[in-house]
């Protein structure tokens, strides 16, 4: 009886004893990946060369051609070290197409965060539809135009022309994967201004963005004698009058394989555009053979930044753009 009891004894330190290591092999591991994570933020924080950037705003730029009311916000990284070229990234806010102009905090925080890491960054205003009319296609050319812009001025801003990528949120996601998708060949580009210059990016982000319009059923107001909804306002005609009009405006019907990367950016919570307007934008793109990554953030709503509870994205999205605009 004695013996047994030694024995139960032995075992029950045996197995606490191997409960321990294991726990400290757990920390050990745990502390590693918190080291990890750490560095990420460091040299996120630090920049790719090493510095985080001042950032100077340069406010109310024309872009547009005379009579136009909209205009740019431009954020310039300040770095009197260094002469190099930097990236450029057009930045286009959201609102359903219909609002939002450069006082919107979370684009400013953006373009600042990509200031701040090397990025010449330009808010811009487009063309916004009301009840009465449509902004279709002029927000896009808009948009390319901004492009354009960037490139045509880069002697003058310090911007590498062969390096600018297009960042967009909700409504502007969609404008943004047109910038990436729809070109000449779909006789979707803008005429006039910046003639000879090119307005195709080497990256795109879009986040919680519209690909497929004929999906998309958000309405301005849900009363029921609404019935528009935000992309007819958009196009400003009825997807059963002119169905193949509305594939024009959809991203995910231009993809040939010929795009740059895309970084897509979706929460699974989202109430106002479903998370299958990402997925299965990403499926599409990953069939097509273009490079690029899809992101779901647990949980997450519409219209969140860099940082949402949920998740800080602020490592991934400038690890994109680095490894895409800062070769």
């Amino acid at each position: 009886m004695k013996q047994k009891k030694g024995s139960a004894w032995f075992i029950l330190v045996l197995l606490l004893s191997y409960f321990f290591v294991m726990c400290t092999k757990g920390d050990d591991k745990n502390s590693q990946n918190d080291k990890k994570e750490g560095a990420l933020q460091s040299n996120m924080e630090k920049g790719k060369a090493g510095e985080v950037y001042k950032v100077r705003v340069e406010k109310d730029v024309t872009y547009l051609g005379p009579g136009r009311k909209e205009k740019l916000d431009l954020y310039i990284p300040v770095n009197t070290k260094s002469k190099k070229v930097l990236p450029g990234v057009v930045y286009i806010h959201g609102g359903g197409w219909m609002s939002g102009d450069r006082t919107i905090e979370r684009g400013k925080t953006i373009c600042t965060t990509l200031a701040e890491h090397g990025y010449v960054c330009a808010f811009i205003e487009y063309k916004l539809a009301t009840m009465s009319e449509n902004s279709w296609p002029q927000a896009l050319y808009d948009c390319k135009t901004a492009v354009k812009f960037l490139r045509k001025n880069a002697g003058k801003y310090n911007i590498d022309p062969d390096h600018i990528g297009v960042f967009g949120c909700s409504a502007g996601a969609n404008l943004a994967a047109l910038v990436g998708t729809a070109g000449a060949e779909d006789n979707m580009e803008p005429a006039g201004l910046y003639p000879g210059v090119s307005s195709n990016v080497q990256a795109v982000v879009a986040m919680y963005g519209i690909y497929d319009m004929k999906k998309f059923k958000l309405k301005l107001k849900n009363e029921p004698w609404n019935k528009k909804t935000l992309a007819e306002i958009f196009l400003g005609v009825s997807q059963e009058k002119a169905p193949k009009l509305w594939d024009l405006a959809s991203p995910i019907k231009h993809v040939d394989g010929n795009e740059p990367p895309f970084l897509l950016v979706h929460g699974t919570a989202d109430k106002g555009v479903p998370v299958e307007q990402s997925i299965e934008m990403d499926k599409k793109l990953r069939e097509a053979g273009v490079p690029g990554k899809l992101i779901l953030v647990e949980g997450a709503g519409h219209s969140f930044n860099l940082q949402p509870e949920q998740k800080d994205l602020r490592p991934v999205v400038l690890s994109f753009l680095d490894e895409h605009l800062k070769k």
